[in-house]
This record gives C-alpha cells, structure tokens and sequence, in this order.
C-alpha cells in the first residue's frame, strides 16, 4: 500500500480554552508520541479550533500503513478511544470512539 492510500485515524474532544496549551502539550508527550513511535504510522497532528465559547476543540489525526498497524497502537478494538491518566482533568467532551477513512489521493 502507498502512502496515497494510508488510513486516516481522527479523534475530537473539547477542553476549556484556558486549559487548550497545556493539553495540547500533554496529548504531544503521551497520544501523539506513542502514534510516532508505533510501527506503521506514517505521521500524525494535532488540531485546535477555538469554539469561541470557553471552550476549544482538540482533534488528533495520524496517518498509518494499514488497519493492523493501528492495532499496535490501539489494541483489538481499534474503534475505541485511547485515553491517558490525565485526560479526565481536561476534557469536558470526548469522542469514545474513533473514526477511520480510507486516503483518497
């Protein structure tokens, strides 16, 4: 498979805007490094979008070889949202489950 036909990963919680650099730092130390780190992935970002109401939308996107790849990453059900110790203390919204899409070009 080439690059131009990965798999897409994305996942969105909300913080409270005063709380957007600190999380964003955290989910780079703990979430996106494990995405790199993980054979298969192929790269990964992280998003912000102030909702312009206290609060800011984190969305994270990484890019791996193929579905079995994000197995190494996510386990079995790589459906499931990955959390880590201290998300509960930011997030006042979660997905629990993750989407996947097939690259189109």
């Amino acid at each position: 498979m080439s690059e131009h036909e990965a798999v897409v990963r994305m996942w969105s919680g909300v913080v409270r805007t005063d709380d957007r650099d600190e999380y964003a730092a955290y989910v780079e130390r703990t979430g996106m490094g494990e995405y790199r780190s993980t054979p298969g992935n192929l790269d990964a970002w992280l998003l912000t979008r102030d909702l312009g109401d206290g609060r800011t939308e984190i969305t994270t996107v990484s890019r791996w070889r193929d579905l079995e790849s994000i197995v190494g990453f996510a386990g079995d059900d790589i459906e499931r949202a990955v959390f880590y110790p201290e998300d509960d203390r930011f997030l006042v919204e979660r997905d629990e489950r993750v989407r996947h899409y097939r690259q189109a070009t």
